[in-house]
């Protein structure tokens, strides 16, 4: 009998690379098949390709890259100060409202980017009502600009208006610093586009009461370590970002003593403790600065293709990358969030992807250390196994873990961070975000969470023009 023939009156073993209908055929025909999941690189789109070759084996960009991941991970973000925003935001004006996401125009913004500026407007009394706010944001007399582009992130529309206090982190590594909002807590609140007066009431009291007793509590305290706070948190079951329980605990455990130590009423430091102690995203505010500061130090290292932000407006998703400086935004649609919907809500209400908060995947927490956080699943929906999948993938995309957040379900692996651009293209795998989901109207807040990636379009754009930089 011929090899051939012998083959044929055997029973097969086959690999079956391709539609999953051959791998069907062939078991009803009694061979034992394997399903192969492979993917041509980049998707098999040539020019792709070509530019990952280009980007391949270069030693000045795995030195870039190297460079870059090492800033990250040292990075040491420190709470030390509460100001206003025009006090220390740099370019802040009386007239400049600060957004979420890449830049984006009064004309085009999403309904809840829309309400949120209102309500700015009104706050800061530029306006007298929602008529004027709407007229004064169309005129051309404010400036709207990307909170990433003035070291500040803010979750959802992301709103910064010059009297809001701002919360300072300092790197201590490196020196740079970064800005975001105190958490305004829950229910109607502007960072979902709502601006009664119940809103700016509640910013008024930030203003005046909450921000100057946390600000004398973090100058007593000699400054607050974040990055200290986001370990223990994710080594007790947060993420960071769509889960802050452990982080807001132990962040009212480290400024408690010093707010008894202000001399100011009691009263008043019942306020706010109850203020913090209501509110479990009150830390989401302090882990996203924290990462801000640690990739913006990484950000514009000539050669690198880690990514230095993710982030969206409602509209569009955004990119940048350490080796293109600057402002050089590489944007897709912001995509829609699949996950669990509040009661009375269906995926029609629901606003394209919005917020800053995808820095904290963007550092190698959030979505990224959802496997360390198998009570999310109760938020974005999934399953246990879900999350731990996640956490696992995203390791493929990036340059290497972070053991100053380390995942205790993962046999304390730390948390895949640094994604490279090259990875992304190749494996066509994209980096995991867990997030709220706004109404697309303004006001009416949030209608669910759940899970969410950026569009490939964003990292298409970053490579090749990563390839045309480096030759």
């Amino acid at each position: 009998m011929s090899s051939i023939d012998a083959l044929f009156n055997s029973k097969l073993a086959v690999i079956n690379i391709g539609a999953e209908t051959f791998k069907a055929e062939l078991e009803a025909q009694g061979a034992t098949v394997l399903q192969l999941d492979w993917k041509p690189p980049a998707g098999g789109n040539g020019k792709l390709i070509a530019a990952l070759e280009q980007l391949s084996n270069q030693e000045k960009i795995e030195a870039a890259n190297a460079k870059a991941l090492a800033i990250i991970i040292s990075a040491r973000p420190v709470l030390i100060d509460i100001d206003t925003a025009i006090n220390v935001i740099p370019g802040m004006t009386k007239h400049t409202i600060l957004h979420a996401g890449p830049p984006v125009e009064w004309p085009v913004m999403a309904g809840p980017m829309k309400g949120a500026v209102i309500g700015a407007l009104l706050y800061e009394g530029l306006a007298q009502n929602e008529e004027e706010a709407a007229k004064l944001a169309a005129s051309g007399q404010i400036t709207f600009a990307s909170c990433h582009e003035h070291s500040a992130v803010g979750p959802m529309a992301g709103i910064v208006s010059a009297s809001m206090p701002v919360q300072v982190i300092e790197n201590k590594t490196h020196g740079n610093f970064a800005y975001c909002t105190l958490n305004e807590g829950l229910g109607k609140v502007l960072r979902y586009g709502a601006f009664g007066e119940e809103v700016l009431k509640r910013l008024k009291w930030i203003e005046k009461e909450l921000g100057p007793v946390l600000k004398a509590a973090v100058k007593l305290s000699g400054g607050i370590d974040i990055r200290s706070l986001i370990a223990q948190a994710i080594q007790m079951g947060d993420e960071c970002h769509n889960r802050n329980k452990a982080g807001t605990s132990m962040f009212i455990r480290a400024i408690l003593p010093y707010l008894l130590r202000t001399g100011v009423e009691q009263e008043v430091t019942v306020r706010v403790i109850e203020f913090i102690n209501s509110n479990d995203h009150f830390f989401l505010n302090l882990s996203m600065p924290a990462c801000k500061a640690a990739l913006d130090a990484a950000h514009g290292i000539e050669n690198s293709t880690v990514v230095t932000t993710m982030c969206r407006n409602g509209v569009e998703f955004g990119i940048r990358v350490s080796g293109c400086p600057g402002n050089t935004w590489f944007t897709g649609p912001a995509q829609m969030i699949e996950g669990l919907l509040f009661p009375g809500f269906t995926s029609a209400d629901a606003n394209p992807d919005i917020g800053d908060s995808a820095i904290t995947e963007t550092c190698g927490i959030g979505g990224f250390a959802m496997g360390g956080a198998p009570a999310i699943v109760q938020f974005v929906g999934g399953t246990v196994e879900d999350a731990l999948g996640y956490s696992q993938k995203m390791y493929e995309i990036t340059l290497d873990e972070n053991q100053n957040y380390s995942i205790p379900n993962l046999n304390f692996r730390g948390t895949a961070t640094g994604i490279d651009v090259r990875k992304v293209i190749a494996s066509g795998i994209l980096p995991i975000i867990n997030t709220g989901m706004a109404h697309k109207q303004a006001g009416i807040g949030q209608v669910g969470a759940g899970i969410v990636r950026p569009p490939l379009e964003c990292f298409e754009k970053a490579i090749l023009a990563l390839a045309a930089r480096i030759k």
